[in-house]
């Protein structure tokens, strides 16, 4: 099984993300990562979804979704041809026992500090997936109060846009 991130370009309609993530549940696709904002128009909205499955399976729902009225266009994206990265906001408890530990961790992985109070401390790390992963995996030693992360957000690189595949 491998994981997939997959952008879908829709139009910005009430219903439309229901449809698409309708069309990841009836394939039987557990989806792991989900995004969605506007996108520098208003007249279109941006899925990104992060899941799990066979490559057929997955150039099957391609296809399927690419059948939905609202949807615009779909790219794929790999490690190779993206820039990926998901934010994390995490509170851990503020003890003096762990204090500088905890801070020299946040440091090392360019956390920044968002929150303080005598009884916690707030970060926040934008960061590829497995970054984000191997922090919070560090951060269990502590006592984590709260976690909050966001889903994956890629861009293509080079000069191609997602709009320039428009499937009108």
């Amino acid at each position: 099984m491998s994981r997939y991130t997959v952008a879908v370009l829709v139009n910005n309609q009430f219903g439309v993300l229901n449809r698409v993530t309708s069309m990841f549940r009836r394939r039987q696709f557990n989806i792991s990562a989900l995004t969605v904002s506007e996108t520098e128009t208003k007249e279109l909205s941006r899925i990104t979804v992060v899941f799990d499955g066979e490559d057929d399976a997955k150039q099957q729902l391609i296809n399927q979704l690419y059948k939905l009225p609202d949807v615009c266009s779909i790219k794929e994206f790999t490690d190779d041809n993206s820039v990926s990265c998901e934010l994390l906001l995490i509170k851990m408890k503020n003890e003096a026992s762990s204090r500088e530990e905890i801070r020299g961790a946040a440091d090392a992985f360019g956390a920044l500090t968002v929150d303080y109070s005598k009884d916690y401390v707030m970060f926040r790390l934008t960061d590829t997936t497995r970054r984000i992963d191997d922090f919070i995996n560090l951060m269990r030693d502590y006592t984590i109060l709260e976690i909050c992360r966001t889903g994956s957000v890629s861009l293509e690189k080079g000069s191609s846009t997602i709009r320039q595949i428009i499937n009108l």
